[in-house]
């Protein structure tokens, strides 16, 4: 009789995944008072102008304490300084600032606060803490960072807002001095870093390009919104390349009339020489 071997294959379990490499607490603090400076400069700004439309130093302090998003509120006094009615401009900056509740949805689960906490750390949703906080590997690194961030920000935006109303007349032109360029500078700097393949960067162009066609034709801060249109429909797109992709014929189909490839079972396959014996 023919020996029968039994053959027994093993499986090696794949590798897992490496590890995001570590930050440290130093290198998360430098970063998030770098940001938190160099933006909270620009209060400066906003206090000159908020001065210089027309608004209180009352006012124009509450705005930083409560409002505390500089698109919103650099939105706000623009639009009074052009003439605008005031419900208007009011209407413009909130639609500017709703972004923040789509930066709050994504850090909610990043973060992991308690639900008593969360309606103070939503004050501090803002495009730059949200930056920071994404950019970190891990809950604690990221905590860590939105803290640093929010807090710098907040306490400089506020005394620099103070500073600026108080010394309009000395201070002079905001845009001689470019303060009102530092945030959105520092933005892109650290969004840059974080688009890493083709797809990410083809929705920041497309975003670019709707915020910049739409700018002169919609409303103060709707430009804004129309450009998260560009996140779904590079998705869409890529979607449907996708599937086209899968439909073409990588390798040669196996045909349904030919004989099945004998496989490791020994009653399958071809009797051999050996096994007439």
């Amino acid at each position: 009789m023919p020996e029968q071997t039994e053959i027994r294959t093993t499986e090696r379990a794949a590798p897992p995944p490496p590890a995001p490499p570590a930050t440290s607490d130093a290198a998360v603090i430098r970063d998030a008072l770098g940001v938190g400076i160099a933006v909270g400069l620009s209060g400066f700004a906003f206090g000159v102008t908020s001065a210089g439309v027309g608004l209180s130093l009352m006012q124009t302090c509450a705005l930083s304490l409560l409002v505390f998003t500089g698109a919103s509120q650099f939105a706000l006094v623009g639009a009074l300084a052009a003439g605008g009615n005031p419900l208007t401009a009011a209407a413009g900056a909130f639609f500017l600032g709703a972004r923040n509740a789509f930066y709050g949805l994504r850090l909610s689960a990043v973060l992991g606060y308690r639900a008593t906490v969360k309606p103070f750390a939503a004050h501090w949703v803002i495009d730059e803490t949200s930056a920071v906080t994404l950019a970190q590997p891990d809950r604690r690194t990221a905590r860590l960072g939105f803290t640093v961030t929010g807090l710098t920000l907040y306490v400089l935006w506020n005394l620099t807002t103070l500073a600026g109303a108080l010394g309009a007349e000395a201070l002079g032109d905001t845009e001689a001095w470019g303060l009102d360029a530092a945030g959105p500078a520092v933005f892109l700097a650290l969004l840059a870093p974080m688009l890493k393949d083709t797809v990410e960067r083809v929705a920041a162009g497309l975003a670019v390009v709707l915020v910049m066609v739409t700018l002169p034709l919609l409303p103060t801060g709707v430009p804004v919104l129309v450009s998260a249109l560009a996140a779904p429909a590079v998705l869409v797109v890529q979607g449907r390349r996708g599937r086209g992709t899968a439909q073409e014929p990588g390798a040669p189909a196996h045909d349904a009339g030919a004989p099945a490839r004998p496989e490791g079972n020994p009653e399958s396959r071809p009797a051999t020489e050996e096994d007439r014996a």
